[in-house]
């Protein structure tokens, strides 16, 4: 939808689908625990910074159960990183 404007039903529909995916989300705001955990993960794969920040912090939302979150990652490397750690991971394949 970024080529065009939305038509009002379109602003519509897509403004009550953001709202249920935020109210759906999961937010870290302890950074510091998310900093701890990212240079632990960039010891043990090859991550980006961000990426292992973006990890960091699922891991701190699971809690000591990785495996009853499910993550949304479209990058191989942190695909790869996250089933390492044990998070349930959601991909588009092409």
């Amino acid at each position: 939808m970024r080529a065009r404007d939305f038509s009002a039903p379109e602003r519509v529909r897509a403004l009550e689908r953001l709202v249920r995916i935020a109210n759906d989300a999961h937010e870290v705001s302890d950074i510091a625990a998310v900093r701890v955990r990212s240079v632990a993960l960039l010891a043990r794969h090859p991550l980006r910074a961000a990426d292992a920040a973006q990890l960091g912090a699922a891991l701190l939302v699971a809690d000591s159960d990785p495996s009853s979150l499910a993550m949304v990652v479209l990058d191989q490397r942190l695909a790869k990183a996250a089933q390492r750690e044990g998070l349930q991971v959601l991909t588009w394949k092409g």
